[in-house]
């Protein structure tokens, strides 16, 4: 480490004097979330003209922290939580939906540049995408399921390249605590009619804690070809190799003793060391999508895709094998009409997709698969139509309606019994509309409201989960959601501000269990109440007119949560009127950025999260936790095209002992997986653009 910050204090010192040309021109970020165009509910306006909670995140905030994930710059986000058990194993939690979410990310739809990243069963396996694959996300908080389907959580729609293209080569190479490598090489070439892009991912590390050791590899090509002005073809290829251990829950106790240990062996089961817990997990994924303009106020986009996915997963309890191959596509059209001095804006179109799933569950024999216990091979289809109106009137008002009709079906054949023994489940008709209207009074004050009802069936993990028993009986979620909030931009732009409030009612909540092996199962809880309000606020400090600070600016955000279950007996046991675990009901983050114009920048950025529930009786929480991280770098244009970037990063200055991922009603109390103490990062980065 002391050679890395030589170094890094060389690159500064000798470069001051190499040249004089400034650092790339980077946008504000209170500039850019008054300019950004938004593209969440087919809308294409800028954020102020959102009628719906939608946050933001571009390269701009994803670069402040230390170039290896996104899950530092969502946690800056009101009303969402990415979690990370431990590295590569990932969570998405927005506005309380992680309850239903042992591992992975579930009841939130996710896209990628338009294509479906999340599979027919319900899964989606964002730890596949590396952070150079993702160049900014819209995030829809709260029910989307009007125009994206199933998930009372919200959608994300991630994009992996700007809008604005470039010929460009660049590579990263970074360093840091516990043996953390990252490489990164990207390529874009081409002209303006055809447009490729090819990207080269690589990251390892030991882990913080035994067991946890990852290496993660991801290789994309993409293509832009340009048919006149009427046609746009884009086609994408993403390979993914993700290989993590899992060192598995601990004890308060445990926790608290050591808590870089991998969970212990107990009674009949081995520890995770011994079971060589882990997940490898390979992804293909091929798709490419058209974008035709019949003219110019009628056009249609059609994205289609395959997938395969293959799972290992050696536990403490059995040895799981996965194949899920899919497929599938989403086709929208859009109609925009100028009637008088309004303009209306049809959006309609279809999304279905298909999966062939088998499932093989062996005995674990110290991380080798041993006799078969289930074979279970698995069909699942879901679909449904959309179809959504907006009118933009007169004096600053956008009235908007909408809604989908779905329908999914799964059927189960668990081959390894004789005869084979056959369940299926369908939840269909599944109507889930949503209205909203906006007020603008100028271009920098909006006000909107909006009612929305949003469902998800179960997905494929929790109607067979890690029990093996299949759970066809449990029921969809449904709820209704009410929202308000006010956007502002004040001072000449240089203060951004906006306030949104909820109320979301949900019925037959999934809510997951664990048994005494630490097999999670699911069961309908009844119903909750969930409210909140989230606020986000960016202030320019300084304006941009010459002198030594080229930008600096200031960010707060604030989520209040009261999330409770209404009506949720399970046995003897009345939850009613308990808070839901896994929310905590404060979270705020803030930070500053600080641009030079010789090149020199810094960012801080604190998180504070409230006590955590981490059982329906409420009776464990997690601590309440401060973090503190930060990154300081020297960005320089060396010559025409030619720009490197040094930059070094700590996170959790304080060293406080937390959890980043608890796992919710866990048997004897196994709740806790320590997330790193103080740890450090450095890397450089050299990118050549040309014409």
């Amino acid at each position: 480490m002391k050679k890395i910050l030589l170094f890094i204090s060389s690159c500064v010192i000798m470069h001051q004097g190499w040249c004089q040309i400034e650092p790339p021109i980077e946008k504000d970020s209170t500039e850019t979330l008054k300019t950004v165009i938004i593209t969440a509910y087919e809308q294409n306006r800028k954020l102020i003209n959102i009628p719906a909670p939608v946050s933001f995140i571009g390269k701009t905030q994803l670069e402040r922290f230390s170039n290896t994930s996104i899950l530092p710059a969502l946690n800056t986000l009101p009303g969402v939580r990415m979690e990370e058990r431990s590295p590569g194993s990932y969570r998405l939690n927005i506005r309380g939906s992680s309850l239903r979410s042992p591992f992975g990310v579930r009841n939130v739809k996710l896209y990628w540049n338009d294509i479906p990243f999340t599979d027919p069963g319900g899964n989606s396996y964002l730890n596949q995408l590396g952070y150079y694959n993702i160049s900014s996300l819209d995030i829809i908080k709260g029910p989307a399921s009007s125009l994206y389907g199933a998930g009372t959580g919200g959608a994300v729609l991630i994009k992996s390249q700007p809008a604005t293209w470039q010929k460009m080569a660049a590579i990263n190479y970074g360093v840091g605590s516990f043996d953390n490598r990252s490489l990164n090489a990207t390529i874009k070439f081409g002209n303006e009619n055809f447009q490729q892009t090819v990207v080269y991912s690589r990251q390892e590390t030991d882990g913080y804690r035994e067991q946890s050791a990852m290496k993660r590899e991801v290789l994309s090509y993409e293509s832009r070809i340009r048919a006149g002005n009427k046609d746009e073809v884009n086609a994408f290829f993403l390979y993914g190799d993700l290989d993590y251990e899992t060192p598995g829950g601990l004890t308060r106790a445990q926790y608290l003793a050591s808590p870089k240990a991998a969970r212990p062996a107990a009674g009949a089961f081995p520890s995770a060391a011994a079971a060589r817990a882990a997940i490898r997990q390979k992804t293909f994924l091929a798709g490419f999508s058209n974008r035709h303009a019949f003219s110019e106020k009628f056009e249609n986009v059609v994205a289609l895709y395959g997938a395969f996915s293959q799972i290992r997963n050696p536990s403490i309890r059995n040895y799981e094998k996965r194949n899920e191959p899919h497929f599938g596509g989403r086709t929208v059209f859009r109609y925009n009409e100028d009637i008088g001095n309004s303009n209306l804006r049809v959006v309609f179109g279809a999304e279905a997709q298909q999966g062939f799933s088998n499932v093989k569950v062996y005995g674990n024999r110290a991380g080798v698969q041993d006799t078969v216990q289930t074979d279970d091979e698995i069909n699942n289809l879901q679909y449904f139509v959309f179809a959504q109106a907006e009118l933009e009137l007169q004096g600053g008002w956008i009235v908007s309606a909408g809604a989908s009709l779905n329908k999914s079906k799964v059927d189960f054949s668990r081959v390894s019994e004789i005869p084979p023994s056959d369940q299926s489940r369908t939840y269909s008709n599944e109507l889930a509309p949503r209205f909203s209207i906006l007020k603008n009074f100028n271009d920098y004050f909006s006000v909107f409201a909006s009612a929305s009802k949003g469902f998800s069936p179960p997905t494929l993990a929790e109607l067979l989960p890690s029990t093996g028993v299949i759970s066809t009986g449990l029921e969809a979620e449904s709820g209704t959601n009410y929202e308000a909030g006010v956007r502002g931009s004040f001072f000449r732009d240089r203060l951004f501000v906006e306030v949104n409030g909820f109320v979301f009612s949900l019925k037959n909540t999934l809510a997951q269990r664990r048994d005494a092996s630490g097999a999670d199962y699911f069961e309908n809880a009844g119903s909750t109440s969930q409210r909140g309000i989230e606020t986000n606020v960016n202030y320019q400090l300084v304006p941009v007119n010459g002198g030594f600070l080229r930008s600096s600016k200031l960010f707060f955000s604030h989520t209040w949560n009261n999330f409770t279950y209404k009506d949720y007996k399970q046995l003897a046991n009345d939850f009613s009127g308990n808070k839901l675990p896994s929310v905590a009901p404060h979270v705020a983050s803030a930070g500053i950025d600080i641009m030079t114009r010789p090149g020199i920048y810094g960012h801080a950025t604190w998180y504070y999260s409230d006590p955590i529930p981490l059982n329906d009786a409420n009776t464990d929480v997690a601590e309440a936790f401060n973090l503190l991280g930060a990154r300081v770098g020297f960005r320089r244009t060396l010559a025409e095209g030619l720009m490197f970037d040094v930059y070094g990063s700590v996170d959790n200055i304080f060293n406080r002992t937390y959890s980043l991922g608890n796992d919710i009603n866990a048997a004897v109390g196994r709740y806790f997986n320590a997330a790193p103490g103080i740890n450090y990062n450095a890397g450089i980065t050299v990118r050549y653009t040309w014409q």
